[in-house]
């Protein structure tokens, strides 16, 4: 971490122009934003820019165009929301990268905020293209990655770019740095993981360096049903990743060369469908016909246990099909004890992921934990010790 280039205060910007790099690549429908967690969390850095009398500039992406400019993908409604949430002017650039954009970041006074139009509508972005990062790089003095959660990629505004221009990490990149090494370095041990989510051949990586990692990993959402089904228990017409058997059985040889408990459900709330009502079975009760779309309590409090014996939680996953707000009672119960545990017993909890975000919005309990993430691959992939193409650049030379 030292070796990392971080912005600090000590660095002169007034009347410098700062690019800034986030992710504020939201979920839009009609045109209006439906969750603005990665928006409201920026805000802040941004405003602390404009007071300090810095031009800002921000690029971000939205969705994939693909290279190609799709109405539904513009930035407006992220633009509308900036201009009431920013104490400084903002203006929209929707043009090409050329003499117009470097015109419109040059004519900006101290304290204004210019957003670039969707990055991605460039093809060059996604390629990586260096003449476009350089470009890209003539429109400010400074760099500012704020994107950790697109730091696995390497494209042109987040990799490439800091060839041409003095870069550095922001606040936001540098907490999700410290809270990966709060599971892995600088560890309060025991550690325990919730993990869930769909597909269990996606985070096989994550849960063999997890499993070196924690004392406990606790397997929920659809992915326990592969586990489940692996101890030869019945789980009816339930999600299950076909050919998983080598993979599960491979988790569970990993863990236990490692010393680390893997827990699965004991019971659960299902349904015929994802729409319907919850009907409680323990595992043994489970028909063909049924899904299984949450924990049950007795796993519930099995989860609970083990977060009272844990100095450290690490949850990414939620619990059930939480789309359907019957089946989101294990994420939110889940949520509750992290963050009374993380208030009660100084418990150091780190939360992430989109849909785990998603589960427990409007809660209230997000502003408990020790830290909030909203980078999933990114997160997910340093977890496995993998080096980001995006972090690697922002290392002092």
């Amino acid at each position: 971490m030292s070796d990392l280039k971080i912005f600090s205060d000590s660095i002169s910007i007034e009347g410098k122009r700062i690019i800034v790099r986030l992710d504020l690549n939201v979920p839009i429908k009609n045109f209006n934003i439906e969750d603005d967690t990665r928006i409201k969390v920026v805000i802040p850095f941004i405003n602390k820019l404009i007071e300090k009398k810095s031009k800002v500039i921000l690029i971000t992406h939205l969705g994939r165009p693909k290279g190609k400019k799709i109405q539904e993908l513009s930035l407006n409604p992220i633009f509308n929301y900036l201009k009431k949430n920013l104490k400084g002017k903002v203006y929209f650039y929707q043009n090409d990268l050329d003499d117009r954009a470097f015109k419109a970041s040059s004519n900006l006074t101290k304290g204004e905020v210019l957003l670039f139009e969707n990055i991605r509508f460039f093809k060059e972005e996604e390629n990586n293209d260096e003449t476009f990062a350089k470009k890209l790089s003539g429109l400010g003095d400074i760099f500012i990655n704020e994107a950790f959660s697109c730091s696995h990629r390497k494209q042109a505004s987040i990799h490439k770019i800091t060839k041409f221009i003095d870069s550095y990490g922001g606040p936001i990149l540098e907490k999700e740095i410290q809270s990966i090494d709060l599971i892995i370095k600088n560890k309060k041990e025991p550690v325990t993981c919730i993990i869930g989510g769909s597909k269990v051949s996606t985070k096989i990586n994550i849960l063999s360096s997890l499993s070196k990692n924690a004392d406990n990993i606790v397997i929920v959402g659809a992915m326990a049903n592969n586990f489940l089904k692996y101890k030869g228990l019945n789980v009816g017409a339930s999600l299950v990743e076909k050919g998983s058997e080598n993979i599960v059985k491979e988790i569970n040889i990993i863990a236990e060369k490692n010393k680390c408990n893997i827990i699965i459900p004991t019971d659960c709330n299902t349904a015929l469908n994802i729409d319907g009502n919850p009907i409680y079975k323990s595992l043994k009760n489970i028909n063909s016909e049924d899904m299984i779309l949450d924990i049950g309590k007795k796993t519930i409090d099995l989860i609970n246990k083990t977060i009272d014996n844990s100095n450290t939680v690490f949850w990414n996953g939620p619990a059930g099909y939480y789309e359907n707000k019957n089946f989101s009672v294990g994420s939110l119960l889940i949520a509750k004890k992290i963050a009374e545990n993380t208030k009660s017993r100084s418990l150091i909890s780190i939360v992430g992921g989109g849909d785990t975000v998603a589960a427990i919005k409007n809660t209230g309990l997000e502003k408990v934990f020790t830290h909030l993430s909203t980078a999933g691959g990114a997160f997910l992939e340093s977890l496995e010790g993998k080096e980001l193409p995006g972090i690697q650049v922002l290392k002092k030379n």
